[in-house]
């Protein structure tokens, strides 16, 4: 390796896969799946040196276990049990199941194939890896990571002179983080930092929680929703969430109960959000889509059910800055609890644009899957076949009267 190794724990990834690594080993170990990379930029270019580092690099991570501390530190965590501790005493990463290529659009390919239980493991750590490799052996990364740290600053301090109210907030960007000694600092300043309002309540990050002594906070991803209600290859797409949240309800009961709404669009999900899945889940993210759009949406469906909005949580998850959830938070203020997540805000932001970077489940066990958002683009299928007949699966779904179903 040219650079320092960028991956030092297993526990650097976001908390989210071992929420749903314990569901997947308990109910799921058998699915396979494929995933694929995919860099949305279209003047980005990794050169043959940079997609060699990317690969030494994923071979070191490939080289980590968990240590008894870091096993501990998890058992803290409410919802996660024994036997999946006990599972990942004895995992690893395994650098077979990675194929690394210089070569595409962008002259990095990258794809991960074996169990789901494996592969779901490595998305958070090779995005974390390519986006730093690609702004250390591109720029002048002391540079960058100078105009980072004078922006951080600038940002507290609005947070701190009551500029910005952001309510409750955690930090989401470990992914498409500048690096990891940059998204460590924003990390420390924060959970330093004094808002006039609002709070700064934890990370994605477990391996940053667990140093700093914050939240981690994590539930489940479109991973989830695209595996179990499109992998099993006797479910009608149209009814993923259903397959999908019931199979969540199984494992946690009340616990862990962030629904997130935009795998097969926020209309589809709620007609699987019944009275039941509403009054488990203690709220929903967003994470496409006009943000007020959908926190109306949201609101009217808790109503409709008879269920008090003031009760539940509107995570807010999508491209969000402090101004935009400044003002996503006027406008919901008192209406429901409202909390943020926000990620290349904190993580990444320096005067050269960030990576739009994704590592996406594109098969399950044989099978094409896909998500087909709230936002045209965000979704990604190798087979747009597949994703015509998930689109008009769900247009039956939704012209049909349900309510005596």
């Amino acid at each position: 390796m040219i650079l320092k190794q960028i991956i030092n724990s297993l526990l650097e990834t976001d908390l989210y896969k071992f929420s749903m690594g314990q569901a997947i080993y308990h109910k799921f170990p058998t699915y396979e799946t494929i995933w694929t990379f995919k860099c949305r930029n279209k003047d980005v270019v990794f050169t043959p040196e940079m997609v060699e580092e990317i690969r030494e690099q994923v071979r070191a991570y490939c080289n980590l276990r968990f240590t008894e501390e870091e096993l501990s530190y998890l058992l803290t965590i409410p919802w996660l049990r024994t036997s999946y501790i006990d599972f990942l005493r004895l995992w690893h990463p395994r650098f077979e199941e990675f194929q690394i290529e210089a070569k595409g659009d962008t002259g990095l390919t990258i794809e991960t194939l074996g169990t789901w239980l494996n592969t779901s493991m490595y998305e958070i750590p090779i995005l974390s890896i390519v986006n730093e490799v690609y702004f250390r052996m591109k720029y002048d990364y002391a540079e960058l990571h100078r105009e980072f740290e004078e922006r951080l600053d600038r940002k507290i301090k609005l947070l701190e002179d009551g500029t910005y109210n952001t309510s409750l907030f955690s930090e989401f960007g470990l992914r498409r983080r500048l690096s990891a000694e940059a998204q460590e600092l924003a990390i420390k300043k924060l959970a330093e930092c004094k808002p006039a309002f609002g709070k700064f309540v934890g990370t994605s990050n477990v391996a940053m929680a667990k140093k700093y002594g914050l939240t981690a906070v994590g539930t489940m991803a479109h991973e989830w929703i695209m595996c179990v209600g499109q992998g099993n290859h006797r479910h009608n797409p149209a009814y993923s969430n259903w397959y999908a949240l019931q199979a969540w309800v199984r494992e946690y009961g009340v616990q862990n109960g962030t629904a997130l709404t935009d795998t097969i669009t926020t209309d589809c999900f709620l007609r699987d959000f019944d009275l039941t899945f509403a009054t488990l889940f203690s709220g929903v993210r967003h994470d496409s889509g006009d943000p007020i759009e959908w926190g109306e949406k949201i609101l009217a469906h808790y109503e409709k059910l008879g269920i008090d909005p003031k009760q539940k949580t509107l995570l807010f998850s999508d491209g969000l800055d402090f101004e935009r959830a400044d003002g996503i938070r006027r406008h919901f203020d008192g209406r429901a609890k409202i909390a943020f997540g926000i990620g290349t805000y904190i993580s990444n932001d320096t005067n050269v644009p960030a990576l739009n970077i994704v590592m996406k489940t594109t098969f399950c066990n044989g099978q094409d899957v896909a998500k087909v958002s709230d936002t045209p683009g965000k979704g990604m299928c190798k087979n747009p076949a597949y994703v015509d007949y998930l689109e008009r699966s769900i247009e039956w779904r939704m012209s049909r009267d349900e309510r005596h179903r």
